[in-house]
């Protein structure tokens, strides 16, 4: 027979072992141009914060999400499922009136952003993690359905604080006049810039999570909207401006100074709290920048060029991931569920998963990424395998080898007819598997 103090032993094992499970952070920055970070090519741009992540950890320089825009490429991360799986496969589109600003409160209420969501079929990375015990929170732009039964609270999150549609502004949180922050399933209305908003809302869900296991997802929308038009230059706080005055972008460049700040003050929270050595901290973006915004790269955002969906990446996690690492091996956003998951000990979906554990390489144990990807934008495509890209884009195919030309500026579709054809074939199976059906809902073991 047990003694009483084996009981309490034996009891409390459980509680012990929870607690130290890794927490994890996910900072997702909105429209961020590949190169607009110190530490991916502009030094002009003033992000220490964000470079720290990457002086600490790893700096992923091939690293791609599932869409080229905001919605579908949100929703691919939640599930780690390609968005012609889980159906979440374009934006959430109101109609034409919409590209038109003629909206107003009424027919808003009744349009596509309003009614529209994620499938509730869906298994998200908050059912996972809570799954294990994890105290799970989104703070900021959610983008998978405005309606209640879309909104986070119902889809695995503890916690949620922000707004649930595409965009809104920065200092009123409307959008079309109609008020869009939430803080859990209730619209609230208050005053402040979204992004010290979202940082005084994930600053207190860590303090308040501090003595257990969580998953904190911090969707900024900095620096949505900015683009490099003075008319825009309301969004970004004074100070900021004030630093970027007379630069190219000023308006951009200072909301992405301003998020910066933001996440170094939760790198400090974490610091202060002793967190830091027990969390994985992870930083992207949703897709490309608009305009010029990707350095070497050719397009932008909402196009099937590598400007569209390449994105920066760094994660740090102090012993688990060596200090300083660039690697230049292919992945992608399908592969953070998995990862999060077996890092938190966490059942994974019963369903067809698109990614794999990205933690080996990011710890040095496996010089492997991903060997192939695939996209499907409207009528445009796009297929990764190694290193050659094949595309058809506006009803013209491209075929690049991206090891020797990332900027796709010697397009071989001429050159290579039997890799053209491989690669063609290729999409063409993916796109035929997209059609198959599979099951969703109750977990599995890893």
């Amino acid at each position: 027979m047990l003694t009483r103090r084996q009981l309490l032993a034996s009891a409390a094992a459980p509680l012990f072992a929870q607690q130290r499970r890794p927490n994890i952070v996910f900072i997702l920055a909105d429209d961020l141009g590949y190169a607009d970070l110190g530490c991916t090519g502009d030094a002009t741009i003033s992000t220490p914060n964000i470079d720290s992540i990457a002086a600490d950890g790893i700096r992923l320089t091939d690293f791609a999400v599932a869409w080229p825009a905001c919605t579908p490429s949100r929703g691919a991360f939640l599930t780690g499922r390609y968005p012609q799986r889980n159906g979440l496969y374009d934006m959430i589109r109101n109609n034409e009136v919409n590209w038109k600003f003629q909206f107003d409160k009424w027919t808003y209420a009744t349009s596509a952003e309003m009614t529209l969501g994620l499938d509730l079929r869906e298994v998200t990375v908050g059912q996972v993690m809570k799954s294990a015990g994890y105290a799970t929170g989104v703070i900021g732009k959610w983008d998978s359905g405005r309606a209640k039964r879309f909104l986070p609270l119902q889809r695995g999150f503890d916690f949620f604080y922000g707004f649930a549609n595409t965009g809104v502004d920065y200092y009123t949180h409307e959008r079309y006049g109609v008020p869009s922050m939430f803080r859990g399933n209730k619209e609230i209305k208050e005053s402040g810039h979204a992004t010290d908003l979202f940082l005084r809302e994930a600053l207190g869900f860590i303090e308040a999570n501090k003595d257990r296991p969580f998953f904190l997802y911090v969707p900024f929308n900095a620096p949505h909207g900015a683009s490099t038009f003075d008319k825009q230059a309301v969004q970004s706080p004074d100070e900021h401006l004030k630093r970027n005055e007379g630069r190219p972008r000023a308006a951009y460049r200072a909301l992405v100074t301003h998020l910066d700040e933001a996440v170094g003050g939760i790198l400090r929270k974490l610091r202060d709290l002793g967190l830091e050595d027990n969390t994985l901290v992870v930083f992207s973006s949703d897709n490309g920048g608009t305009g010029r915004q990707n350095g070497p790269l050719r397009g932008g955002k909402a196009s099937l060029w590598e400007g569209g969906y390449r994105v920066p990446f760094l994660a740090r996690f102090p012993g688990r991931i060596p200090k300083g690492q660039v690697s230049h091996q292919f992945a992608t956003t399908l592969e953070l569920l998995p990862t999060f998951a077996r890092l938190g000990g966490a059942k994974l979906p019963n369903a067809k998963l698109d990614g794999f554990d990205l933690m080996p390489l990011l710890s040095g144990q496996s010089q492997r990424g991903r060997e192939e990807m695939f996209w499907e934008q409207r009528d445009n495509k796009a297929a990764r395998s190694a290193q050659w890209k094949w595309s058809e884009i506006d009803g013209e195919e491209h075929l690049f080898d991206l090891k020797a030309d990332p900027g796709e500026s010697r397009d071989l579709v001429k050159t290579q007819p039997e890799a053209l054809a491989k690669m063609r074939s290729k999409w063409q199976a993916w796109r035929k598997e997209m059609d198959g059906s599979e099951p969703r809902g109750p977990f599995r073991d890893y």
